[in-house]
């Protein structure tokens, strides 16, 4: 898509087509400079064990709710499946100790496979996050079956903590989500639920879903099974609320993949980034989606950088629905059955 000149200058010190660029440089630019990382057990740790070091307080998880949310037996610490594959970028990383496993068991899609926590990440003074930057490596299974594509951890916020995620799509004010996803032969993309002002859905790297979130950029990177993956992502809150210029950025492997800076995450001052969203799962919610097998997700040295402040990108007042993803034969029956209840009334 067409940004601005101003976010092109701005830009250009992040990253270059197929330039490197590692997420301390990134934070460095973006001036994140709070910064925090999810520990690790020592040993390896079967499931009942691994839940009990995620969920107990004083390993600085801080949960929501202070559990996780779906599939806790799903998760466990092991050995690295794939030692002798560094993950590719910058800094190469061959971490020693264990791994956080996930298992998508055969048959499973969305609330029955995979997991789901929401790691809340505080500031000292009590103020709230609006730019945050996370990092982290994923490998999976050589035999990953990629199906019809599934989620992957990102970042979410906002007062409602259950909302804008399984088709409950936000109003601008309670929430919003932005995890990544794999889609059929690997293809990545941003998978975000957010407001959709301005003809959003209009444009060419954006898919808009009438029930679910919305793709950006999708197949602008793509996985790799069998060897680890770097995935950095970049969120800053549109602001002032009523001006679409929030930022996204994606960097696959420390090379930048998406950015998008004509974005609406908020319609209100109380919608911020809370923290880590490890929601991961097949699909998709019907069967189509489900893994034919039992598979495994790795993940490793989950890192986060964040800021106060806000995106100072230009942009559009926002114009429009604060959220209007309806696909033409949803938007038909909507305006039809609004007919039907005007003649009912008399009006």
């Amino acid at each position: 898509m067409l940004v601005p000149i101003i976010s092109i200058i701005s830009l250009a010190g992040v990253a270059r087509a197929g330039a490197q660029t590692a997420a301390s440089a990134i934070a460095t630019q973006f001036s994140l400079t709070t910064s925090t990382s999810l520990p690790f057990p020592t040993a390896t740790l079967a499931s009942s064990d691994a839940v009990n070091f995620i969920q107990d307080i004083s390993n600085g998880w801080s949960l929501s709710k202070g559990v996780i949310q779906n599939n806790p037996n799903n998760t466990a610490f092991v050995d690295d499946p794939f030692p002798d594959s560094p993950t590719p970028g910058l800094n190469p990383s061959n971490t020693t100790g264990p791994v956080l496993q996930v298992t998508y068991p055969a048959g499973s899609l969305h609330d029955y496979g995979g997991i789901q926590l929401y790691s809340l990440w505080n500031t000292t003074d009590g103020s709230a996050f609006n730019s945050m930057l996370l990092s982290y490596e994923v490998a999976f299974d050589s035999d990953f079956d990629w199906v019809k594509g599934g989620k992957l951890p990102g970042l979410r916020g906002g007062p409602e903590i259950d909302g804008c995620a399984g088709g409950v799509e936000p109003n601008g004010t309670d929430c919003f989500s932005s995890r990544l996803m794999w889609r059929t032969n690997a293809a990545g993309e941003v998978y975000g639920y957010i407001p959709t002002p301005n003809g959003l859905c209009s444009e060419s790297d954006i898919i808009c879903n009438s029930d679910y979130g919305i793709s950006i950029d999708r197949g602008s990177y793509s996985f790799a099974a069998g060897k680890w993956n770097r995935l950095t992502l970049l969120i800053q809150m549109n602001n002032p609320p009523d001006v679409a210029n929030g930022n996204v950025m994606l960097f696959y492997n420390d090379v930048q993949a998406i950015s998008e800076q004509n974005l609406q995450f908020r319609s209100g001052d109380d919608v911020n980034i809370g923290g880590l969203y490890l929601s991961t799962f097949f699909g998709g919610s019907d069967s189509s989606w489900a893994t034919p097998s039992t598979v495994n997700s790795y993940f490793r040295n989950f890192e986060m950088w964040g800021s106060t402040a806000a995106s100072n990108f230009s942009g559009n007042a926002v114009t429009g629905a604060a959220h209007m993803n309806i696909a033409a034969p949803a938007l038909v029956r909507w305006v039809l059955m609004g007919g039907v209840a005007l003649l009912f009334l008399g009006l």
